[in-house]
């Protein structure tokens, strides 16, 4: 197929923000009747879901100790549960465990989860919560663990297979998928800083509009809009940092551990919850007992058919690379540089086998096979949805992404005419103006 001369709508990246984007988008001109799904294109370099979306682990949840992000998720489970199937959603609930340091920022985001009607229920004190937690899993054995947060809504999702899905949706309301095209530039209006024409290895396509949905592969775009490399954020106390990299690079932390997925179910027989622990309890290898971990660490995990195994990751390593210098391309398990080693299949076993009995002995069925990607991240490590260049929105993740579907729903809104009270929390104009997110006691950059 070839590339178009003028397109109304032109979407850069065929991942879940991007599809879900030119999805919602095409709804709403055609609701409106001032257009339809024939008026956008989005274009891919590689193909549907081959970056972040198409390997991640799938985790959907509210777990945020941030309002924002809270009330933003709510909003995309919602638009996963309005059609699981299709999507390949499993609304099996979501729970966290966690030590003392991290018992009140759990206790507020249960007390706020129930503010906004999103159910869950809050343990507290170590006997209940091992009892709570036993009376799922028999074999439950995690120490140090004074609270659990356990969501009723939430789960997983299968990456792939939603992407094409989603990808189908959108093919299905009129939008053209166009793939094996890459993004090399962009030209402004002689008069004004909107976009006019975005160039790619195929030729000119000139627009009216332009959504960047890129993931890691942000960091180009932004070169080539000519947009800061280093900004100015001001924190909630007034202090200013002068020249904060906008980017930096972390690298994922996941596998899996190739045995039945059935193997995880509760004692009632169930599939149970995604699991994520956090907690400072000593961690020792199930190879050789020494002491991998004597501070904070934390693991999470489920059972997934579409991965083979139980699956799931840890704390991300973040790349201490210059951003400029790292090499997002080949991505995710293709990468020469970026994929877990030996260190990781060690403690996240060894983690598992901490937390419960059944996963002890287990470490030879672990996949030796390459894992994990990198995420390209803010200065504070949370999303930003705006509006650069006039005509150009950008929606940069910072890693928290595939969970995020609903995004491209709230997006379509905005470039539609209908300002989204959920994204204002995200504008760039933040590090400015040092309304920035609060930070939780999470050993994760994303919580």
């Amino acid at each position: 197929m070839s590339i178009p001369k003028h397109i109304r709508y032109l979407v850069v990246g065929a991942g879940v923000h991007g599809l879900s984007t030119a999805y919602h988008l095409a709804t709403v001109l055609k609701s409106r009747g001032t257009g339809s799904g024939l008026d956008i294109v989005v274009l891919d370099k590689s193909s549907v879901g081959a970056g972040a979306s198409g390997i991640a682990c799938g985790v959907i949840r509210n777990n945020y100790f941030q309002t924002a992000m809270r009330k933003l998720m709510v909003h995309s489970v919602e638009v996963w549960e309005s059609d699981p199937d299709t999507y390949n959603y499993h609304s099996v609930g979501y729970i966290q465990a966690a030590p003392d340091v991290m018992q009140a920022d759990v206790a507020s985001i249960f007390r706020q989860q129930n503010e906004i009607g999103y159910s869950s229920v809050l343990i507290e004190g170590e006997k209940e919560c091992s009892r709570y937690m036993q009376n799922i899993f028999s074999d439950w054995q995690a120490r140090n663990i004074s609270v659990v947060l356990h969501e009723k809504r939430g789960g997983y999702a299968n990456n792939l297979p939603s992407m094409h899905a989603l990808a189908a949706k959108a093919e299905g309301e009129g939008v053209k998928i166009l793939t094996g095209v890459y993004v090399t530039g962009f030209r402004k209006h002689a008069a004004s800083n909107a976009i006019e024409t975005v160039v790619t290895d195929q030729g000119d396509i000139n627009c009216e509009y332009v959504v960047i949905s890129v993931g890691p592969w942000i960091r180009n775009i932004w070169q080539m809009l000519e947009l800061p490399k280093h900004i100015k954020v001001r924190n909630s106390d007034g202090t200013v940092h002068d020249g904060v990299p906008m980017w930096a690079f972390w690298s994922l932390q996941e596998g899996t551990l190739g045995v039945n997925p059935a193997m995880q179910k509760t004692n009632d027989g169930s599939f149970p919850p995604v699991i994520h622990v956090d907690t400072d309890a000593p961690l020792y290898s199930v190879l050789s007992g020494k002491l991998l971990a004597d501070g904070l660490w934390g693991i999470y995990y489920k059972p997934d058919f579409n991965f083979g195994g139980i699956q799931g990751g840890a704390v991300p390593q973040k790349i201490s690379t210059d951003a400029d210098e790292v090499k997002i391309d080949p991505y995710g398990p293709h990468s020469p540089d970026y994929i877990v080693d030996e260190s990781f299949s060690e403690m996240w076993v060894s983690a598992l086998a901490h937390c419960q009995k059944r996963f002890e002995g287990t470490y030879p069925k672990y996949k030796k096979e390459p894992s994990g990607g990198i995420g390209a991240f803010t200065p504070d490590s949370f999303p930003v949805f705006d509006v650069f260049c006039d005509n150009c929105y950008i929606i940069a993740d910072s890693n928290h992404g595939y969970k995020m579907i609903g995004v491209g729903k709230l997006v379509a809104d905005e470039i539609a005419g209908k300002k989204q009270g959920l994204l204002e929390p995200f504008r760039f104009s933040r590090y400015a103006q040092g309304s920035l997110h609060p930070v939780s006691n999470s050993p994760y950059p994303w919580s």
